[in-house]
C-alpha cells in the first residue's frame, strides 16, 4: 500500500531554518507529482507546495513564497521541503500526498513544525 513519512520537523525560533523529508513507498514514486499540505492548530488543511514527476516545475502558496523551496529526489524515493525564514503563523503539522489525493489514510502522521521565541 501507499506509505508517505515525514521527518525533520521540530521547535525553532523565527528566522530559523528546517528541512522536511517524506520517505515514499508503496507506489512508482517518479511518476507521481507531489504536494506538501499543512495544518495549524484547530484549522484546516492549507496546500503549501507541489512539484512535478521530474522536480523541474515547482508551485508554491503565496504565504510560503520566497521562503520555501520543494525539491524531491526520485532515486531515493523522498520529497523535500526546504523551509527558511520561518515565521510563528507557519507552526503546524506538515503532510507530504500524492498531488491531489484525497486519500488522507496514506498521508502519514505528519511532522510537527513549531516556530516561537
Amino acid at each position: 500500500e501507499v506509505q508517505l513519512v515525514e521527518s525533520g520537523g521540530g521547535m525553532v525560533q523565527p528566522g530559523g531554518s528546517l528541512r522536511l523529508s517524506c520517505a515514499a513507498s508503496g507506489f512508482t514514486f517518479s511518476t507521481y507529482a507531489m504536494s506538501w499540505v499543512r495544518q495549524a492548530p484547530g484549522k484546516g488543511l492549507e496546500w503549501v507546495s507541489s512539484i512535478n514527476s521530474g522536480g523541474g516545475s515547482t508551485s508554491y502558496a503565496d504565504s510560503v513564497k520566497g521562503r520555501f523551496t520543494i525539491s524531491r529526489d526520485n532515486a531515493k524515493n523522498t520529497l523535500y521541503l526546504q523551509m527558511n525564514s520561518l515565521k510563528p503563523e507557519d507552526t503546524a503539522v506538515y503532510y507530504c500526498a500524492k498531488y491531489r489525493s484525497l486519500d488522507f489514510g496514506s498521508w502519514g502522521q505528519g511532522t510537527q513544525v513549531t516556530v516561537s521565541s
